[in-house]
């Protein structure tokens, strides 16, 4: 304690007169000078005013700190002291004064934490009676102050000493119950804000669990009624207000729900597609491109299409992508199931088809066709389908197949190695599969043989027949995509499967034969330019363009030509049997088509 420092300081006794009364730690606020001496004169020194002074600075300011600093920097205006260092109680902790005595610190420290909040003599090296004074308030410990004394202090000097730690401790009680009731305000500030961002995510969630709950009530009744692709897309349009389409794997309109939609509707551009589907697929979830919002369908990781809305004006909220993700999940579903039923009914149709392009019982032909809704007794016609872009896999046959449902030509389908085949009931349109299916793949490099009409089922396998040779003609002639008819061959109905080769080829080797030997002997291309000159009604320029060669060189050919093989063009005859013996030589022998 102050008090019984300085009793030990002074040469009097405890009791004795003059000597100060012992200090109260904890009490404020400032006591008179009368109380601790009474016989002092009424009119204060020059320590007391500076006293007066230093009391009101302290009470001024609120920052803990500042107020250690101020009594550290006038502990000497009181009397013989000297201010060492200064603590302050911080989460519990003492922590120095950097305004402290930096010498032999850590014995100091040691010192006054050991000390718990009592005053207590504190060896200071080159220093003497040293003492820590403890800065106690209502609310506990708030520091120390670290003192030495040059010279046994008066007890004028120690009672002013021992106010002058009564108010320092006072100022500090006023700044800890004001920083605290700060910190207290801040806290309650931040337990409001906290308390009603909770309130708002209760209610948030709230809503949200209510609208999914909607949307989950709405797809649900949707799947157990049986409604299709237009039933989810239509729900769709209904939860949310956006038009909502669905196209398919190349990006072709599928449905559309809603206003808005283009007239026609654009052709999509294959490559960009890919990569926007890349893009989405990759990013996972609805994607915003441009003015659409869109969501990949894609059950067990294959893509079936993209289920999209139409919100050009950037309205969409996290309701509307749940429900746009949830109607993704419902379409992925249904179309799965579709694509299964048609995976199976595919299988059923390949194997029937398989027997009657091999031949197969009748009875059984027929019974096994009605099972599917196809009438073997109706004029068949068989044909097949070569797309060169596309493989010839279960996917494709589909497309033949949605193909010619669409336009109206009920048929049985399988594939084979490079081509697709339906058996069809009535004579095809002569281009509108072909048109159908250039818009289904997005490209135009397709081929279809058609042949002739089939009255009862064991005529299929000559007829399929008869369909490959009707597009094997048509693949090596000059114009090679597009439909041929068996029955529009004339002369080449002659020049494919199932005719005599034999014959076939040693007629085109009396033709020729000189011309055949020497384009291989010399890797020229005589049979070719021949084969080019007739299919250009024997015209220069247009044979020259073709071959991307001068006249001049096409004049010097056919001269070649004549000299090599021995026959005249300008002769009828010769003529007429080289153009046929060409024609042979591309479509049966090999010849480059």
């Amino acid at each position: 304690m102050v008090g019984r420092w300085a009793r030990s300081m002074h040469r009097g006794r405890p009791g004795q007169e003059g000597s100060p009364p012992r200090s109260r730690p904890g009490r404020y606020p400032t006591p008179s000078w009368r109380e601790f001496r009474p016989d002092l004169p009424s009119a204060p020194d020059p320590a007391s005013h500076e006293l007066l002074a230093v009391s009101r600075a302290l009470f001024d300011t609120l920052d803990e700190g500042e107020i250690l600093r101020l009594a550290m920097d006038h502990v000497s205006a009181v009397g013989p002291y000297r201010a060492e260092a200064g603590y302050l109680r911080v989460h519990g902790q003492l922590v120095p004064s950097p305004q402290g005595w930096p010498d032999h610190a850590s014995a100091v420290d040691r010192t006054v934490r050991e000390l718990t909040g009592r005053d207590g003599p504190v060896a200071v090296p080159g220093r003497s009676r040293g003492r820590a004074l403890a800065l106690n308030g209502p609310g506990g410990l708030h520091g120390y102050l670290v003192v030495t004394s040059s010279s046994r202090p008066t007890p004028a000097q120690h009672s002013l000493l021992a106010v002058l730690v009564r108010l320092t401790a006072a100022a500090l009680s006023v700044a800890v119950a004001h920083r605290r009731r700060q910190e207290d305000a801040l806290e309650l500030h931040r337990l409001r804000r906290e308390r009603t961002t909770l309130q708002q995510r209760l209610i948030s969630l709230v809503v949200k669990a209510g609208h999914q709950r909607a949307v989950h009530a709405v797809l649900a009744e949707v799947a157990a009624a049986g409604g299709g692709e237009e039933a989810i897309t239509g729900a769709l349009h209904e939860l949310t207000g956006f038009p909502v389409l669905v196209e398919d794997r190349f990006g072709r309109l599928r449905s559309w729900t809603g206003p808005g939609r283009p007239d026609p509707y654009p052709e999509p551009d294959p490559a960009r597609h890919e990569e926007m589907l890349q893009e989405v697929a990759r990013r996972g979830g609805p994607v915003r491109i441009k003015d659409r919002l869109i969501a990949v369908i894609r059950p067990r990781g294959e893509v079936l299409g993209v289920l999209a809305l139409v919100d050009s004006l950037d309205e969409a909220d996290e309701y509307t992508v749940f429900a746009l993700e949830h109607a993704a999940t419902s379409l992925a579903l249904e179309l799965s199931h579709l694509r299964q039923l048609a995976e199976v009914e595919l299988r059923l149709h390949r194997e029937l088809v398989d027997d009657l392009l091999g031949g197969t019982d009748e009875a059984s032909a027929y019974a096994r066709s009605e099972a599917f809704g196809h009438d073997l007794h109706r004029i068949q016609y068989v044909v097949v389908v070569h797309w060169r872009s596309r493989a010839s896999d279960d996917a494709f046959a589909r497309t033949v197949r949605r193909a010619a449902s669409a336009v109206g030509m009920p048929s049985l389908v399988t594939r084979r190695s490079d081509h697709v085949v339906l058996v069809a009931e009535g004579r095809p349109d002569d281009h509108a599969l072909y048109e159908t299916l250039v818009r289904e793949t997005g490209t135009r490099d397709g081929t279809i043989g058609v042949s002739a009409r089939c009255d009862t089922p064991d005529g299929i396998p000559g007829r399929y027949q008869e369909a490959l040779r009707a597009l094997e003609v048509r693949r090596r002639s000059r114009s090679r995509y597009g439909t041929t008819f068996f029955d529009d061959l004339g002369l080449y109905r002659i020049l494919g499967p199932g005719n005599d080769y034999q014959e076939l080829e040693g007629f085109v080797r009396e033709w020729l034969g000189e011309l055949v030997d020497y384009d291989g002997l010399h890797r020229a291309a005589l049979v070719e330019t021949l084969s080019r000159y007739f299919d250009c009604g024997g015209n220069y320029a247009e044979t020259a363009e073709s071959l991307a060669i001068h006249r001049s060189t096409l004049r010097y050919r056919l001269q070649r030509i004549r000299e090599i093989s021995g026959h005249d063009l300008t002769n009828v005859e010769d003529r007429l049997n080289l153009q046929v013996a060409t024609r042979v030589w591309k479509i049966m022998l090999g010849g480059p088509g």
